[in-house]
């Protein structure tokens, strides 16, 4: 395949202290698994586990089969430390106090 068929994603992970997006080009029809083992993000982050760790492109959910196109951005969405309902349910039945 000639260099000039190949498109540019990026993958991007981060945690709260830093955010990473790698830039890389792969052949039309690589899938977002792909690009994330090439981008090599799986071994600067090993606490990403990809079979807990929901994928997204452009922040909708994706899966790692989804194949992507020119200028896509893969991202790797952490896992929620907390239910954001039950944090609003929570939040509901604390009383709050009155002046």
């Amino acid at each position: 395949m000639a260099a000039s068929s190949r498109i540019q994603v990026e993958v991007a992970y981060a945690r709260p202290e830093e955010q990473v997006i790698l830039t890389l080009e792969v052949a039309p029809g690589t899938t977002a698994g792909e690009a994330i083992e090439r981008s090599g993000i799986l071994q600067r982050f090993p606490e990403i586990d990809l079979t807990r760790q929901k994928i997204g492109i452009f922040g909708r959910l994706a899966s790692p089969d989804t194949e992507l196109r020119a200028r896509d951005r893969v991202e790797i969405y952490r896992p929620l430390i907390a239910d954001p309902k039950e944090v609003r349910k929570a939040r509901a039945r604390v009383p709050r106090g009155g002046g």
